[in-house]
């Protein structure tokens, strides 16, 4: 049996709980991290010295980093549907996951803690509105890639479009103004309908919503 550590409200535990959800292994998840604590215990530093969450123990293979978790799940249990066998198609798959990180993350990080994380009244509000510009044309290009197929690989569902999924959900929460995005709405709208996306990432976050006023 799999064991996650992390708190469920945590986009990184998220996207690790949303591997796991879409290959169906038996698994068990140990709250810790934010309330829960639990980092700082020596156990918990030899799983992960940087003492961050999530971490992922399957037999006696540790592995941290969401994306790392997320890539050894699809490569050991999901060949054939989150890990496409061939090398090329796959890094399709890798492309959109690091771009997440490298692209789409630096602005939307700088968006949900200045709306979600500061009082109202301590708000940047020109520096959000900015970093909100910034990340529109991150999900401009986003929307163009899949003008041309439904999902970021291509044809099917891959791991590929979980870390981008479930930043999403939460900027879709601030409830920004956005452009005209139809393939991205489109595509946004499929992941909704997937049975692990709706256990572990569209979860209720009551301090979330609202609006970000121009």
């Amino acid at each position: 049996m799999l064991t996650i550590w992390g708190r469920r409200n945590s986009i990184n535990v998220q996207k690790a709980m949303w591997a796991v959800g879409e290959v169906g292994v038996p698994h068990e998840r140990i709250d810790a991290g934010g309330e829960f604590g639990g980092l700082d215990t020596p156990e918990f530093a030899a799983l992960n010295p940087n003492r961050r969450v999530p971490v992922l123990r399957d037999g006696d293979t540790v592995v941290w980093e969401s994306n790392a978790i997320i890539r050894y799940l699809a490569a050991k249990y999901g060949a054939g549907t989150l890990w496409n066998p061939d090398p090329g198609a796959r890094a399709q798959a890798d492309i959109w996951m690091a771009w997440t990180q490298t692209m789409a993350y630096r602005e939307f990080i700088d968006l949900f803690w200045g709306f979600v994380r500061t009082p109202p009244e301590q708000r940047d509000m020109d520096a959000m509105r900015a970093a909100n510009g910034r990340l529109v044309k991150h999900l401009e290009l986003l929307d163009r890639h899949l003008g041309g197929q439904p999902y970021l690989a291509g044809e099917t569902f891959t791991m590929g479009d979980i870390p981008v999924g479930a930043l999403l959900y939460r900027y879709f929460a601030m409830e920004f103004d956005y452009p005209s995005l139809p393939n991205l709405i489109a595509w946004y709208a499929r992941l909704g309908e997937r049975p692990a996306y709706q256990a572990h990432v569209a979860i209720p976050f009551p301090e979330m919503w609202g609006r970000l006023e121009y």
